[in-house]
């Protein structure tokens, strides 16, 4: 029969993935404002194969036998996941498998044939003491004949090779297109579980306080600290300046969330925003999403370049991707796990959606300043889910101190993308935004993605001397647009016209506790 093409280095984790993290629902709690130093800790698609990749891109190692033995496992977890054109792929995956495999078997004789003729072209005494039918008709021809028969095979075997070689590369692009299993505790459907809150609510009905609520937009006005209007002459919609102490607070935020991240033992990268769109389609970042909109931003490339086969790049909408890209085509020693790094970045987003009330201002943005944790992790549930909630951690530390007023939330099947099993999102309360999502604005997530990204960037493990795959965990540690504008609202005075600087942001900004309007001389 030949070889399994798809046999590559089967997971033995699958039941242990399915199940990451089955732990009881926790009922919903409010965490305290923490002080600065403190540290709380919480309760326990264009498809990839699209993507031209190069010959020196890193070689994809699917566990395509694992959706073979599995279809409707995996065509459930797409159907829940809204993956609705990759939930057909493990029926044809295993259609197209059947075809490779009648290839095998009908061509077995051409084969046998081959390597009996090539053996007595080489090496004529190598035959000798067989005596069949077969090997006594190969010993009565002449060279030449030899020579003639071996040609017409080989041409034979080159064109099923072909056909072979199309069949296992149709099998491999329809698996790097399904999306990862999902955890047992991820809620079935679009709607997320409540895990817990971050600080009391400014108000029980902020609607009946006398607190006068404003738009960060409106606030950013009225002190002077966000341009809009000039960025849209300058870049368009969707970008923006931050002027004065709104400048500062970024670099207050950025600086502030590095601090708590290195405290806690994360090793500061400082990577690039230009990367292969290859290796952004390998962590699961595709060009455009499932109803064809798009994603990333790709560089244009020259006639020339493309004419070479030079690699499409892409401006990074994370950093994720070069953090995980870093270790590509690299075997990491058991004694380096988990390896634990943050990164600060500037991210590019194509998909700043519509323009309305609930993308106004900051909320989204094209391009923003973000620090990013990611983690390698052995193959191991415990040790994966013990950098999860450590990321958890510094999230909660970070916007805790900040005084935002958040909720912790589960994230359902719907939410996720393609490489997670499991997502917990934080969402802070906009006081502007209450007609959408009753005020609730994602400001941070984290995830954790198994496998998925070091199969499709090469990356392996050495533990007890045998290779493996590690697993990935990613999360904000934070994302300066919406919570500076989270910040601007949550601390706005309207007698005042003022803003408060959480006490933990002071030593970056000068020792300032308030931000107020400037007075023109």
């Amino acid at each position: 029969m030949g070889r399994d093409p798809t046999s590559l280095l089967r997971s033995s984790l699958g039941a242990v993935r399915r199940r990451l993290l089955h732990t009881s629902p926790p009922t919903p709690r409010i965490i305290s404002r923490v002080n600065c130093l403190a540290s709380h800790s919480l309760q326990h698609r264009r498809a990839f194969a699209d993507v031209k990749r190069p010959s020196t891109a890193p070689k994809p190692i699917i566990d395509i036998r694992h959706i073979r033995e599995n279809p409707e496992l995996h065509e459930k977890n797409c159907l829940e996941r809204n993956y609705v054109q990759q939930s057909k792929s493990p029926a044809r995956i295993n259609e197209i498998f059947a075809q490779w495999q009648a290839l095998q078997k009908d061509n077995r004789a051409v084969r046998e044939r081959s390597n009996l003729l090539r053996r007595q072209i080489a090496n004529p005494a190598s035959t000798s003491g067989d005596d069949n039918a077969e090997f006594n008709e190969i010993r009565s021809k002449t060279r030449d004949e030899l020579l003639d028969e071996a040609r017409v095979l080989k041409q034979k075997l080159a064109a099923v090779e072909q056909d072979e070689a199309k069949l296992v590369e149709e099998m491999e692009g329809l698996a790097l297109a399904i999306p990862n299993l999902t955890s047992d505790v991820t809620p079935v459907g679009d709607e997320p579980r409540l895990l817990s809150y971050i600080n009391e609510h400014p108000h029980e009905t902020p609607s009946a306080s006398d607190k006068v609520w404003r738009s960060h937009v409106h606030i950013g006005s009225e002190l002077g600290l966000l341009d809009f209007a000039g960025a849209g002459t300058v870049s368009g919609w969707g970008w923006y300046y931050l002027l004065d102490e709104a400048a500062q607070l970024e670099q207050a935020l950025v600086q502030y969330a590095l601090a708590v991240a290195t405290r806690h033992g994360w090793r500061q990268v400082a990577p690039p925003s230009v990367v292969y769109s290859h290796v952004a389609a390998a962590c699961g970042f595709q060009p455009r999403d499932q109803n064809g909109e798009q994603q990333i931003y790709s560089l244009a490339q020259s006639a020339a370049d493309a004419e070479r086969g030079k690699p499409e790049l892409s401006l990074a909408g994370t950093s994720e991707i070069p953090l995980a890209g870093m270790k590509a085509e690299t075997t990491l020693d058991a004694t380096e796990l988990p390896a634990k790094r943050v990164a600060v970045s500037r991210c590019y987003r194509a998909e700043a959606g519509a323009r309305g009330a609930s993308t106004k201002g900051l909320y989204r943005v094209h391009e923003f300043t973000k620090v990013e944790m990611f983690a390698w992790t052995a193959p191991d549930a415990d040790e994966t889910v013990d950098v999860f909630e450590e990321m958890l951690d510094i999230q909660t530390e970070i916007l805790g101190s900040l005084g935002l007023h958040c909720r912790v939330l589960e994230m359902p099947t719907a939410d996720l993308g393609a490489s997670a099993v499991r997502k917990c999102d934080i969402e802070a309360f906009f006081p502007s935004r209450q007609e959408q999502n009753d005020g609730w604005g994602e400001v941070t997530s984290a995830s954790i993605c198994t496998d998925y990204q070091t199969r499709r960037l090469a990356t392996r493990a050495k533990i007890d001397g045998k290779l493996t795959f590690p697993w990935t965990v990613n999360g904000t540690a934070l994302a300066v647009p919406r919570v500076l504008a989270a910040l601007l609202e949550a601390g706005w005075n309207e007698q005042e016209m003022s803003v408060s600087i959480p006490a933990c942001l002071q030593p970056w900004m000068e020792g300032k506790e308030k931000i107020v309007r400037k007075t023109i001389a």
